[in-house]
């Protein structure tokens, strides 16, 4: 039995359980001797991996979920509707495990759930906790019927069905206030914020990035999916979505340039750290993924990925800026983070993959338009009536 394990045991699979295992040792050193002990963190660095990359960038890449969501069920656009339940699943999973990272970086993760009936209006985290909150829950609900069908509970199904869209504009507003909010963290620290990426419209520009980076998530999912699973989007789907998403980056850029030219940034690049990752996050989160879409390359399956992996990454590198990079030359200290925050980073990450494709397996997350059956049927099915055969006095009558 051992040995028919080891012989079904990639490269991924193994290096994903070393990351698992990796993070549950380094997780339990972090909870026995404390956040001083196990991390590089610090009185002038307090925010580091887990929340650059684990939270600020993790709710981002879950972003998908209220976009396409809208553009099927708010805007009417159903040919999308084959990508909403991956989608969904991809941002149900990005909130749960938000919520399992800020778990290892609070000082008192036992005391989390006092911002339920500790109220602090005045706090931006206040209302970033309440809105994941919520909005983790409505993302349950909206991935509820692909239980549901697969355990053929049909009157909940029903029910579920019956409130989608009140459940698709809920998570809208909750995202557009919970993914700016994220941005609005940052706003009281002027004074401490490299110029590039201090700016009064932080907010917008956390919520616009994260409109483009679901949408890339999405195209990546797939690809990968194909790979793994054999269950893939169709290609005009994916290029409708690799077209809308490299506008919304382009929308986005356009915004930061004239952010800088009105704040007279362009004087502050030179030869330094700052204008190095200002320049990679600005080429992989849009110059790249603008000329592979515009090449013949880029309408192909791989082209389409390698644009959205782009986008991805240079999102990543974005919210690592503000989180950390920004804040460095202040303090004086260039912050890396212990071999314990990267093996907790990387369970999470690793345990993100392995549940979505234990659900791509088990349960109908890839549904083909053609294919898709609704499992309520709102009417009776109506039977065809077979008719006696008509006699001749029958029909004189």
């Amino acid at each position: 039995m051992i040995t028919r394990l080891i012989g079904k045991l990639t490269f991924w699979k193994a290096l994903g359980i070393v990351f698992i295992l990796g993070g549950l040792v380094s997780g339990a050193a972090r909870f026995i001797f404390g956040l001083g002990a196990t991390t590089h963190l610090s009185d002038s660095t307090p925010w580091g991996v887990w929340i650059g990359f684990d939270v600020v960038t993790g709710v981002g890449l879950a972003a998908g979920g209220f976009t396409l969501c809208g553009i099927v069920y708010i805007f009417n656009i159903k040919r999308f509707k084959p990508i909403v339940r991956p989608t969904v699943l991809t941002a149900f999973l990005g909130y749960l495990l938000v919520v399992v990272g800020l778990m290892f970086d609070l000082g008192r993760p036992w005391a989390i759930w006092h911002a339920i009936v500790m109220w602090n209006p005045h706090s931006v985290m206040f209302e970033v906790a309440w809105c994941v909150m919520l909005y983790t829950t409505v993302l349950a609900l909206e991935f509820s019927p692909v239980l549901l069908e697969r355990f053929h509970l049909t009157k909940a199904l029903k029910v579920v069905k019956a409130i989608t869209i009140p459940l698709v504009i809920a998570g809208i507003l909750l995202s557009m206030l919970h993914q700016s909010s994220l941005g609005s963290l940052y706003l009281i620290v002027p004074e401490k914020m490299h110029p590039f990426w201090y700016s009064p419209m932080l907010p917008v520009f956390f919520f616009v990035s994260a409109l483009a980076v679901g949408m890339g998530m999405t195209i990546v999912e797939s690809y990968l999916s194909a790979r793994a699973f054999n269950k893939t989007l169709e290609t005009p789907l994916l290029k409708d979505l690799s077209r809308m998403m490299v506008g919304v980056a382009s929308v986005y850029v356009m915004m930061r340039f004239l952010d800088m030219l009105h704040g007279n940034k362009f004087a502050l690049v030179g030869w330094n750290m700052e204008s190095g990752m200002l320049a990679l996050e600005m080429a992989l989160f849009f110059a790249i993924p603008l000329v592979v879409h515009n090449v013949r390359f880029g309408q192909t399956r791989l082209g389409m990925f390698l644009g959205a992996m782009s986008v991805v990454l240079g999102f990543v590198t974005n919210r690592l800026n503000v989180a950390m990079t920004s804040l460095e030359r202040y303090y004086g200290n260039v912050y890396f983070p212990s071999i314990g925050e990267l093996f907790v980073t990387a369970a999470v990450v690793s345990a993100g993959f392995w549940i979505f494709s234990l659900a791509v397996k088990h349960l109908p997350i890839f549904v083909d338009a053609h294919e898709e059956k609704d499992m309520v049927r709102l009417t009776p099915v109506m039977r065809p009536v077979v008719e006696e055969p008509r006699t001749a006095a029958s029909a004189q009558a």
